[in-house]
Parts: C-alpha cells; sequence; structure tokens
C-alpha cells in the first residue's frame, strides 16, 4: 500500500511540473485564456443555487472551531510534545494556498478554496498530530477494521499481543524523538 501511494505521489509530481512547464512555456496565452474562462462575480452571484446561498453561513461559521482547534493544537504540541520529547509536527507541511492565483476563478471561488485549503489542512494536521500522540500512549491496533487509519497505525502492534507492546513500546517512543536504532534481526515486533 505505501508503495502504491509513493506511485501515485511520484505521478503527481510529474503532473504538477508538466503544468508548471506548460504555465511557463505558454505563460501569457495561457493566463489570458484562463481569464476568459473566469465567471464575472454578478453573475455568479444571481446565479447562485438558494441551498447554496442559504448553507454558506453554515460553512463559513465553522471558521470559528477551526480556528479554535488551530490553536489548540498550537499550544497542546508545544506544552506536551516538549513534555514528551516528541518531534513536533511542521504545520507548514500541512497547507497549501495555491489555488487563489489561477485566473479562472473568481473571487469568491478563490475565496472558497482559500477556506478549503484551510479546513483540510488543518484536518490533515490534527490527525498527523492525534496520530503521534497514540503512537507516544497507545500503539495497539485495534480489533475492528479501520478505514482510513493515519500513517502511524501501521507500526502499532497487534490487538492482545501483551508481550510485542511492552517489547515495542519504548521503540516506537523513540521514533518520535526522531532517534531510529538499527533494526534487531532477531525481533518479530512492526518495523
Amino acid at each position: 500500500m505505501w508503495e502504491l501511494e509513493q506511485e501515485l505521489e511520484l505521478e503527481a509530481e510529474r503532473l504538477r511540473a508538466e503544468c508548471a512547464q506548460r504555465l511557463a512555456d505558454g505563460g501569457e496565452r495561457l493566463r489570458s485564456g484562463h481569464k476568459a474562462m473566469r465567471q464575472r462575480l454578478l453573475p455568479y452571484l444571481l446565479g447562485a443555487r438558494p441551498a447554496h446561498v442559504l448553507t454558506a453561513p453554515v460553512i463559513y461559521g465553522l471558521i470559528v472551531p477551526l480556528a479554535l482547534l488551530d490553536l489548540a493544537l498550537t499550544v497542546y504540541q508545544q506544552v506536551c510534545f516538549r513534555a514528551w520529547g516528541i518531534e513536533r509536527v511542521r504545520r507548514r507541511e500541512f497547507f497549501a494556498f495555491d489555488r487563489h492565483r489561477l485566473g479562472y476563478l473568481n473571487l469568491i471561488e478563490k475565496l472558497n478554496c482559500d477556506y478549503c485549503a484551510y479546513a483540510n489542512g488543518l484536518i490533515a494536521y490534527a490527525r498527523e498530530v492525534a496520530g503521534r500522540t497514540e503512537q507516544y500512549w497507545c500503539p495497539v491496533r485495534h480489533a475492528a477494521r479501520m478505514s482510513a487509519p493515519h500513517r502511524h497505525y501501521r507500526q502499532f502492534v497487534p490487538y492482545g499481543d501483551a508481550e510485542a507492546y511492552r517489547r515495542e513500546l519504548p521503540i516506537l517512543r523513540r521514533r518520535l524523538r526522531g532517534d531510529r536504532p538499527p533494526p534487531d534481526p532477531g525481533q518479530d515486533g512492526p518495523t
């Protein structure tokens, strides 16, 4: 699974580089084509579906709890991860604000894109902080199947394996500090 994810990421990177090259090669022509595709603001607003207009305050109302979560995660990491000796998550690695530069998006679409980038980046950041916390305190797989476990989960010890838990807990904690001891060839635990 990890190898497939890496292959997909390599392909995505190739496509990003190809797009950047197209922008560089056809720069002005491409930009003017994008600008021609932009829907003007007034027709965009007048053509909005009522359901979109009515749900906009609900969507944008989440900015307050999202910002509070962002602040709480920052404080949590600064206090707890420092106390436990865990390498802190680099927040900026989870946020990508670039879609607002697309010429075919109008002002509202750009705002929507930045909002989604923030919300999804924040959730990914929170997932990484929670994953590291779980690896530190309770790195045991669940008995029930999980549909989308975080990236640390595959290292966790099997459910019900007390010996593996006691043996692997200090190793998994060291990994969070950035200490990666050489693998013990006689060890059957997760790698």
